[in-house]
């Protein structure tokens, strides 16, 4: 009897300690490197960082009982971070692509982003189709201008080499519609009414969560903390006050 009750304690001790453990796992900040410089994704705002990936991350976070330390970090060097063990995780815009699956796990895609159409809501563009024949918007330098030649031959493209001018010759009628990638796309149609950003998108490349190749753990509980916040609603509370809501 002695022994049993000997072996019973020590057994209680251990899974007194296992419960300890698990629980100062959980209220282990994750540390998440982010370059904060591309809204509505990530940006500074009154000397505080903000933004959808922002705010996804702290949700991520409550959902696990982790505070979020964050780090900030040029692009470039997010994915060395990971592989050095300066971070956890990635948050910044990443989209998942097979070169980086070579060196970083990714979570599950949190955001669809690519290449859209930016038009206004009366305009004669309703459907990618529509493009042909039509002048559109595009900014130099970026994928929008190779890919709308490869693909859509019979667009007249109008480049230019500001952003801010791209958006405005949609607006005003100078071009039927601009092509750009979608957050930036959805940011201008948040602040102006009567644009609106096609549902049917050009090209679709999802966005991650760039996790280190060992911290398979932290990729579970980042997936499995995803699928609760988009079934209890905070995700999709999150996607319309960042990409669908007026601009404040």
């Amino acid at each position: 009897m002695f022994v049993t009750r000997r072996s019973l304690i020590a057994c209680l001790f251990t899974l007194a300690g296992l419960a300890s453990a698990a629980s100062f796992a959980q209220k282990t900040p994750l540390r998440v490197v982010t370059d904060a410089t591309f809204p509505p994704m990530e940006f500074v705002k009154d000397g505080k960082r903000t933004g959808f990936d922002i705010d996804l991350v702290e949700a991520l976070g409550k959902e696990m009982g982790r505070p979020i330390e964050w780090i900030d970090i040029d692009f470039k060097g997010l994915i060395p971070a990971l592989q050095s063990g300066r971070a956890d995780m990635a948050m910044s815009a990443i989209y998942i692509t097979d070169e980086r699956k070579k060196v970083v796990d990714f979570s599950d895609p949190y955001y669809a982003g690519g290449l859209v159409v930016l038009t206004k809501k009366d305009g004669p563009v309703k459907n990618l189709k529509d493009l042909d024949g039509k002048k559109v918007s595009v900014q130099v330098g970026t994928k929008s201008v190779n890919y709308l030649k490869d693909n859509f031959p019979k667009v007249e493209r109008v480049e230019v080499e500001k952003n801010q001018e791209m958006f405005n010759l949609a607006q005003i009628g100078r071009t039927a519609a601009a092509v750009t990638g979608k957050p930036a796309a959805k940011l201008y149609a948040q602040s102006h009414p009567d644009m609106t950003v096609l549902a049917e998108q050009i090209t679709t490349e999802e966005y991650g969560m760039a996790i280190p190749k060992n911290q398979p753990a932290t990729t579970q509980a980042i997936n499995e903390a995803l699928k609760k916040i988009k079934a209890n609603g905070v995700y999709d509370k999150l996607v319309a006050k960042w990409f669908e809501a007026p601009a404040k």
